[in-house]
């Protein structure tokens, strides 16, 4: 099995927790596609900005990281405090904490297509409970 594609995407992450998006591109294909709808790059960086607007504190770290000489499969966790509303739920002032499950398929060193699924009903039992 290749792994050289793990140091890739440490970087990656390490880019995103930096929020250097100018460099986003050195990891991101121009035609990425996102969960089957073609976003671009230019998409990609919207809805990861989008999503640090919302959860300043928002960090990206691998719990579970495998990879073969095509695809890295990475189980991320977050622990994370909402400044906006998050999936249309008002901020608590609440950390929540929860998983992606992601998956990369990547050509010639760069991200080509993204399956994501994130625990969408943690975070909202996490933010609709009382306090």
């Amino acid at each position: 099995m290749n792994n050289e594609l793990l140091p890739v995407y440490r970087d990656y992450l390490a880019c995103l927790n930096e929020r250097r998006w100018d460099d986003l591109g050195r990891f991101v294909a121009e035609d990425v596609v996102y969960n089957r709808k073609p976003i671009g790059l230019s998409g990609y960086r919207a809805m990861l900005e989008a999503d640090v607007a919302v959860t300043p504190d928002l960090e990206f770290v691998p719990e579970i990281l495998l990879a073969d000489d095509r695809v890295v499969s990475c189980r991320l966790f977050f622990r994370c405090t909402p400044q906006q509303a998050l999936l249309g739920i008002e901020p608590t002032g609440r950390r929540v904490s929860f998983p992606e499950h992601v998956f990369y398929a990547f050509a010639d060193r760069r991200i080509v297509e993204v399956w994501s699924v994130i625990d969408k009903e943690t975070i909202r039992e996490q933010l609709s409970e009382e306090l």
